[in-house]
């Protein structure tokens, strides 16, 4: 047995040093170090033959690009329409896929949900719970359609030694940070720990062709708990978001070797489970009796889907000296910018009021694309105006008032017609090779912000 030494690894960036530093010299953060004991007992040769692994008599061979043949991956499609979109179309196999969130969010009910759905045979590991709790859950929440194992065990070694007996074609680990290794002595949860289980699971997927999904805390500051490194080694990372106190869960890709980081799937959390909402638009469109002023319909896509959104403004005088700015859902700086173009270019002056804007459904939008949404609020809410509740949006803002062309507008403009909107305001840039005739919605086009203004408010 080796003798065991102490290393100091960071927490921000996994980097190791054999002594403590003030400062990172990887990212450069400071007061990161921290101390963990390490005790190394077997060689990695070793770690493969503790749960049966093969051992390669030889090294690997370079082998030309031109000879290498590729192959269509054969995907493992889940009931669950969301997460197959949001990972590409499916799982991969020999993927390893790592979900994080806020604790209560759903995690545990979203894969438990999917370890008993999908037609394959699935070994569900706990090191969190136990079996007569996972067995309420899951007469809770869903039906058995799926040969699903529960495995309660924290040790990554008797882990994968059942794994490799079993012969699964999915596994489910939650959580990452209650998962220990016998080959080092440091207490589960910390970074040795998790990065060493981490990549002897990402060894055991990558030599068996298993895909495993990781369940991960996060910390107070909302990133995934445990170093970056972690989401390195990982095929795909996954974030489950969502305010506790609202229904609605959003999936989101943050990273994906396999597919796009741009789509997004909506659940709404019921007393059955995590239900899969099919039109986002259901829960970004708010439900009111009368037209109020500063609200506006924002045309928007998230990858491959076209949604609807209500942006909603308010604009009051401030009570104190310096006028408050606030943002749920949407870039501050980029609310900033829109409110310097308003008073530049259409002479509404936002400097001695306080402005706030909330976006519907607690979702987070990136999109350039409702901007031109954005500003037609914040002109509502200002003069006390309101827009037909049959009219939206969608058109990005530049610094000088011109409103951009968006990418994907025929999505933007066909959604917004299957949902009953009477007329959408676009920027006249993007109409080329549009037919205005093939959508049942009125189709105006803008320039700048000043034509919105005589459109809408005079």
């Amino acid at each position: 047995m080796a003798k065991a030494r102490t290393i100091f690894f960071c927490s921000s960036c996994g980097a190791s040093s054999p002594k403590w530093l003030g400062k990172c010299s990887h990212c450069n953060e400071w007061n990161t170090y921290q101390e963990e004991i390490i005790q190394k007992e077997t060689s990695t040769e070793e770690k493969r033959r503790s749960w049966g692994g093969s051992s390669r008599s030889e090294a690997p061979k370079a082998v030309r690009l031109q000879e290498v043949k590729t192959g269509k991956t054969i995907r493992l499609a889940t009931p669950d329409q969301e997460l197959n979109r949001v990972l590409g179309g499916g799982i991969v196999p020999g993927s390893l896929v790592l979900m994080g969130g806020q604790p209560g969010i759903g995690k545990s009910t979203l894969m438990l949900q999917v370890a008993m759905q999908v037609d394959a045979r699935v070994l569900y590991v706990s090191g969190e719970e136990s079996e007569e709790q996972i067995k309420m859950r899951a007469d809770r929440v869903s039906k058995f359609r799926s040969e699903c194992f529960i495995l309660t065990e924290t040790n990554t070694s008797k882990i994968l030694q059942q794994a490799k007996d079993l012969q699964p074609q999915l596994m489910v680990v939650d959580s990452i940070q209650t998962m220990s290794t016998p080959h080092l002595d440091s207490a589960p949860g910390g970074i040795a720990q998790v990065r060493e289980c981490a990549a002897e699971l990402l060894r055991f997927a990558k030599e068996t062709n298993i895909p495993i999904f990781l369940i991960g805390h996060i910390n107070k500051e909302g990133d995934i708990a445990g170093p970056k490194l972690l989401e390195h080694i990982v095929d795909c990372v996954l974030q489950f978001e969502g305010d506790r106190h609202n229904t609605y869960r959003i999936l989101r890709t943050l990273k994906n070797r396999f597919g796009s980081t741009d789509e997004l799937g909506i659940y709404e959390m019921q007393s059955q489970g995590l239900r899969e909402v099919s039109n986002p638009s259901e829960l970004l469109l708010s439900q009111k009796d009368e037209e109020l002023s500063g609200c506006a319909v924002a045309a928007t896509m998230e990858g491959m889907r076209p949604m609807l959104i209500e942006t909603q403004a308010l604009v009051s005088k401030a009570v104190f000296g310096t006028p408050q700015r606030s943002a749920t859902g949407f870039d501050m700086r980029r609310l900033s910018m829109l409110l310097a173009v308003l008073e530049k270019r259409c002479g509404y002056y936002f400097s001695i009021n306080d402005v706030f804007l909330n976006l519907a459904g607690g979702i987070r939008v990136e999109d350039p694309g409702i901007d031109l949404a954005i500003v037609s609020a914040l002109i509502s809410s200002l003069i006390d105006v309101s827009i037909p509740s049959d009219i939206c949006f969608a058109g990005e803002v530049g610094l000088s008032g011109e409103i951009r062309a968006v990418q994907r507008v025929e999505q933007r403009i066909a959604e917004a017609a299957r949902l009953g909107f009477k007329e959408i305001y676009v920027s006249k840039y993007g109409m080329k090779g549009i037919d205005p005739k093939r959508h049942d919605i009125r189709i105006q086009t803008l320039g700048k912000v000043e034509e919105l203004k005589r459109a809408l408010f005079v």
